[in-house]
């Protein structure tokens, strides 16, 4: 996938740019509790800087429906960048203004009046087909950031060429939102772990009672039909699970979880299933908490599948928000060749191949034929 990067550019000395940031960051009582990406915005900030170009950065921060809300003012934002780059302007929230997440044009008009150029380095709002995403490449000539990139070049790169063995590992809630990429994924990989919440709706399939546990009755027809087709010998599913009963008591459960019980994190003998085939991995790809793992009594899968992937000598690659949160909590983010800020949107880019910010990107006037 060819997008105009920030070479592509005409010569952006004096000129001002817009830059589409993902500042979406975790705030609590006014504090910025994780700036991960802010920071991972300071490669493009600077390299647009050193080219004597001005900066003003827009991004939304949560949900705020169309209308201003004190709540998601980006002034916690501002504070933090105007640490990092004192020289560069932050706008309010995108999503104050209901013409945003419409993508209305006369939105786009007002956004990029009195701007040259247009960066995006927002990969995690990238899947959006939101005013700020698609609409300023329509309009200004435009590149992709340092940022977005990388992101797209990585995750671009395990469909395309990944080395093998490539093991993948998906975790998080919901299996309805993961089935795309499992679709995806599972001709590409060697094994496919299942862990989470999500591996019980596949459980269920295995013909298993799961008890309490949280589970997408519509979708055990879909993980059945994995379970049962030609690739059924890559999956792995948990043959034990830490579950929790009546009393808050904890136990390892064997195959059927009983009546009253809840499943809250992969078994020990699952653990060392999932693990195993990492050591020797050329890549792996994780997506997804094995468990609830801000409790410590159910941390124990993710952190030990955490702790293996950071071990792994393969490339490895961490996308999802709590995944990325997880290896924060544990220290081990620096060990992991690339931790994806975009969450939805990685899964969607991997799933599609495309996102809506990145067709955009193509169409802009100085993209490469």
């Amino acid at each position: 996938m060819t997008l105009p990067l920030l070479e592509d550019l005409p010569e952006p000395s004096g000129k001002k740019v817009l830059l589409r940031a993902d500042f979406n960051v975790p705030i609590t009582d006014g504090r910025i509790d994780d700036d991960l990406r802010i920071t991972a915005a300071m490669p493009t900030i600077e390299w647009l800087q050193e080219k004597g170009a001005s900066v003003t950065a827009c991004s939304h921060l949560g949900r705020p429906k169309g209308e201003p809300d004190e709540k998601y003012t980006m002034d916690p934002v501002r504070e933090r960048l105007a640490e990092l780059a004192p020289d560069v302007e932050l706008m309010e929230n995108l999503r104050f203004d209901p013409g945003e997440e419409a993508n209305d044009p006369a939105f786009v008009d007002r956004l990029v009046d009195g701007f040259d150029l247009y960066v995006n380095d927002a990969f995690g709002a990238s899947h959006r087909a939101h005013a700020s995403v698609v609409g300023p490449p329509t309009r200004l000539p435009s590149a992709a950031g340092r940022l977005l990139a990388r992101e797209v070049e990585v995750l671009g790169g395990l469909l395309e060429k990944p080395r093998h063995p490539f093991v993948g590992i998906l975790g998080g809630s919901k299996v309805s939102s993961k089935m795309g990429v499992i679709e995806a994924l599972i001709d590409k990989v060697d094994h496919l772990a299942i862990g989470g919440a999500m591996c019980f709706t596949f459980m269920m399939a295995q013909g298993y009672s799961v008890g309490d546990s949280l589970v997408e009755p519509d979708w055990v027809d879909a993980c059945k039909g994995f379970l049962e087709g030609p690739s059924k010998d890559k999956f792995m599913i948990p043959s034990d699970i830490v579950a929790m009963g009546p009393d808050e008591e904890v136990k390892v459960v064997h195959g059927d979880i009983p009546d009253g019980w809840k499943g809250m994190d992969i078994g020990p003998e699952s653990t060392l299933a999932f693990i195993s085939p990492l050591e020797k991995a050329g890549t792996i790809l994780w997506n997804g908490p094995m468990g609830m793992f801000e409790d410590p009594r159910f941390q124990e899968g993710t952190v030990d599948v955490a702790e293996a992937v950071a071990d792994s000598h393969g490339f490895t690659v961490v996308g999802g928000g709590d995944s990325a949160a997880a290896l924060a909590k544990f220290g081990l983010d620096t060990r992991i060749d690339h931790v994806s800020t975009g969450g939805g949107a990685s899964l969607e880019l991997l799933e599609k191949g495309d996102l809506p910010g990145l067709a955009a990107l193509r169409e802009a006037s100085n993209a490469p034929n």
